[in-house]
């Protein structure tokens, strides 16, 4: 056993499975993928530890991108029930680690990311690992990306400042979307975990959990208007 694989290990059975992520597909997928190929080759040797780790640094006032820390990528990928039949959009998926995740439990994978250099680092980490049945595109993730939808699941990868409507009309019924919504108007560093469900053609959700994750691009509230 390599040095990752006793970390990936370790990783399933002290961050996840004590913080009740018990869907055997999901913990087989995270202790099978080699999350150190998904981050920057200077800090793998922190890939497996329980907290976010920055991919792509801060550009113009955008926020710095991260990948999620794996307890919350976790229970927020379990919370979203993802089947075997399921088309799946994975927004902000940064270097395609969520992307990699999602296509070993469902049956189609988008993964949409507005950064260039990230997108192109996910698509060859995803054909140097042999996915076939996920693809990357490019482009705002606050618009989704509507030439494939409806989606059975809709998985963001980051913090929300509201609801994203525009994502939400692009589930179908019946489908999920996972999003942790920011608790306050700061970075967004913390927040909660929700789960909203299209019922009826109207989608509505509910808090399941406390969840740390960073602001997303293109997902600042919209400002109030004052005098």
């Amino acid at each position: 056993m390599t040095d990752f694989e006793a970390q990936r290990l370790v990783m399933v059975e002290s961050q996840l499975r004590p913080n009740e992520v018990t869907e055997w597909r999901l913990l087989a997928a995270m202790r099978a993928l080699p999350r150190e190929r998904f981050v920057p080759p200077k800090l793998r040797d922190l890939a497996y530890m329980d907290e976010g780790i920055e991919i792509f640094p801060s550009i113009d006032g955008a926020p710095a991108r991260f990948l999620l820390a794996p307890m919350v990528l976790a229970k927020l990928i379990q919370l979203a029930a993802v089947g075997p039949e399921d088309a799946v959009l994975d927004v902000g998926c940064g270097t395609g680690y969520s992307t990699a995740i999602l296509a070993q439990l469902g049956d189609s994978v988008i993964g949409l990311e507005p950064e260039p250099e990230l997108a192109e680092a996910a698509r060859g980490s995803l054909r140097d690992l042999g996915v076939a049945n996920a693809e990357i595109v490019e482009g705002p993730l606050e618009r989704g990306h509507s030439a494939n939808a409806p989606y059975d699941v809709i998985l963001v990868n980051g913090s929300v400042s509201e609801p994203p409507k525009t994502l939400l009309s692009q589930l179908k019924e019946g489908g999920r979307l996972a999003v942790v919504l920011a608790g306050g108007a700061n970075s967004g560093t913390q927040g909660k975990a929700y789960l909203f469900v299209k019922v009826a053609g109207e989608a509505s959700g509910l808090p399941y959990f406390d969840a740390g994750a960073r602001l997303l691009p293109g997902f600042l509230a919209s400002p109030a208007f004052t005098f």
